[in-house]
């Protein structure tokens, strides 16, 4: 391995030459503290930056072994060390001068979810610390500028290092702080292990902040009235760190949440929506904890679907396409709701998440006067209303619906919750006398068997195969040489760099594994099975070691290639 001196001595060498010399850099260089290794060097300093990675031992690191020695608080740790790492290089951003990219040092900024992520990694076995960041490497036009560069990799990064990297050096408030993060993780993943062992689909602690800043801002809203439990369906948990806690338990079963518009109805099931993940202490909803398979559905007019079995929800069309194994590249938003409940059950999903303004009217529901003047036989859809009590008793996956017009799930509905003024009110028993006053009966139906068996034959994205392109456009799509996949409507996605890592799990899986005799279940399986072996970073080694991945979810990966348009079974 170089030396530092090595890598001073060789920017000297190449300073006011044309910008390609900047490639014989790439390689690894002991600093004092740490191993610098330059992974991709970009082609010009208007290109995309390049891409290093400071990796420091164990023993030089220093963290208690009681903050990594488990996934879920190893992960905790990776959050609070990028945050902080992020910070300091925020200080020093293009702080070095030149064109285009020049000075440019970032790393993936984390949101409020605390997700795994490649801009940090703390090995489980040692404790050792890798921080993977882009950095522009400075020119002026397209010639040169090596002093600049040695200010970025021998002033800069050594001093966001000594800052990050190193627990020895951490002030008494700082080692604190990286043991609340221990202590949070712990209680997070305990309710976790409650909601399995209580039979709840979700838990909402009591003084939890719901409420938003704005629509564009995941940051809890200032003097917002905090959550409190009805007494009936308040349960209370012992906690490793914070011990006796209260808060509503939301039973597996089909709940339904109504109340007037503005009152609080959206944001209870946006808080459970990303509930499946963890939180940061100050989030407002860092107790706040779902399923960790619940899926958000909504109608998505115009998607893509390839080979669906829809039949329990349509069929008999009148165009006679087969529902069996339905296929469109156009969806209404009938059929695009029935296929995401059948894929969200081909993924896995335990808690179905349903919103009625986001949902297709014909395939929620469909009322007596309507059965009447438009009789069954002429109506092929058949309404979720009609199957959301087989989901739960045959596949015992259990439905949070919010309603805010239409009373018919009083009907079918284990428990009904009514958000007043963003207060919770257990209103189960009122609104099921309403109900039966009222006198309108709701056919449950069995649900017919059902099975996952679709293999993909091939995925073809249009670009030379083993060198594919990809690049994410904005924060909801997602480019595959010459196919987008339209990710605007699958809501559970937290941050752009899970886009990017569903771009090189699809790469991944057309070059290693779609072969026409796995299923699409056994695909992603296998995906998950090399993250969990390798590491997320595994999956992007031909590609320079990529920065800025983060760990989506099963549902995502399996909504993703669900909305390849060249997915063929």
């Amino acid at each position: 391995m170089k030396m530092a001196e090595d890598l001073r001595q060789f920017l000297r060498s190449i300073d006011r030459k044309g910008y390609p010399a900047y490639k014989g850099a790439k390689g690894e260089y002991c600093f004092p503290d740490y191993v610098l290794s330059i992974d991709h060097v970009q082609g010009d300093p208007f290109a995309s930056p390049s891409r290093i990675s400071l990796h420091v031992e164990g023993k030089k690191a220093g963290f208690p072994l009681s903050s990594y020695d488990q996934y879920h608080k190893r992960i905790a740790l990776e959050d609070h060390l990028l945050r902080r790492f992020g910070k300091k290089a925020e200080q020093f951003n293009f702080k070095a001068k030149g064109s285009g990219k020049s000075g440019l040092l970032s790393v993936n900024i984390p949101g409020q979810e605390i997700l795994e992520r490649t801009a940090c990694s703390v090995r489980e076995r040692d404790g050792s610390v890798v921080i993977r960041l882009e950095v522009g490497f400075p020119a002026d036009g397209r010639t040169i500028n090596s002093g600049e560069l040695m200010k970025i990799l021998f002033d800069f990064l050594p001093s966001c290092a000594a800052e990050t990297c190193f627990y020895g050096t951490y002030p008494a408030g700082e080692k604190h702080r990286i043991e609340e993060v221990r202590k949070l993780s712990e209680d997070q993943e305990e309710i976790r292990r409650q909601i399995a062992a209580r039979d709840l689909a979700a838990f909402v602690a009591n003084g939890s902040i719901l409420p938003r800043k704005s629509g564009v801002s995941k940051r809890p809203l200032e003097k917002a009235v905090p959550f409190q439990s009805p007494a009936s369906m308040e349960v209370e948990m012992n906690l490793p760190n914070r011990g006796r806690i209260k808060g509503m338990g939301i039973p597996r079963g089909v709940t339904l949440i109504v109340g007037g518009g503005y009152h609080g109805k959206t944001t209870l099931l946006e808080a459970l929506q990303w509930g499946v993940y963890n939180h940061i202490q100050g989030d407002g909803r860092e107790l706040v904890i779902a399923d960790a398979s619940a899926a958000k559905l909504r109608a998505e007019d115009g998607r893509s679907i390839q080979e669906v079995d829809i039949s329990f929800f349509i069929k008999d069309l009148p165009d006679k396409r087969d529902t069996l194994r339905f296929c469109t590249g156009d969806a209404s938003g009938s059929t695009s709701q029935a296929a995401g409940v059948v894929e969200a059950m081909e993924s896995g999903a335990k808690v179905f998440l349903l919103d009625e303004d986001t949902s297709a009217t014909n395939f929620m529901v469909r009322d007596k006067l309507m059965q009447q003047v438009v009789s069954r036989e002429k109506e092929p859809i058949t309404p979720f209303i009609e199957r959301v009590r087989g989901l739960y008793e045959q596949q015992g996956i259990s439905t949070i619906l919010v309603a805010g017009s239409s009373g018919a799930y009083f009907h079918v509905a284990d428990y009904i919750v009514q958000m007043d003024s963003y207060v919770p009110k257990d209103i189960t028993q009122q609104a099921r006398r309403a109900a039966k006053e009222y006198g309108e009966e709701v056919s449950s139906l069995p649900l017919p068997e059902v099975g996952f068996s679709r293999i993909p034959a091939g995925l073809s994205t249009g670009g030379k195969t083993g060198r594919s392109k990809m690049r994410v456009l904005g924060q909801d799509s997602l480019q595959i040489d010459k196919e987008v996949v339209d990710l605007r409507f699958v809501e559970q996605l937290a941050e752009p760099g899970q886009i990017t890592a569903l771009g090189y799990f699809l790469k991944y899986g057309a070059e290693h594994l779609i072969d026409g005799k796995r299923t699409l279940v056994q695909i992603v399986e296998e995906l998950e099975k090399q993250v969990c072996s390798h590491g997320l970073i595994s999956l992007g080694k031909g590609d320079g070691l990529p920065a800025n991945l983060a760990l989506p979810r099963r549902q995502e990966i399996f909504a993703a290639f669900n909305r390849c348009r060249s997915l063929r079974f």
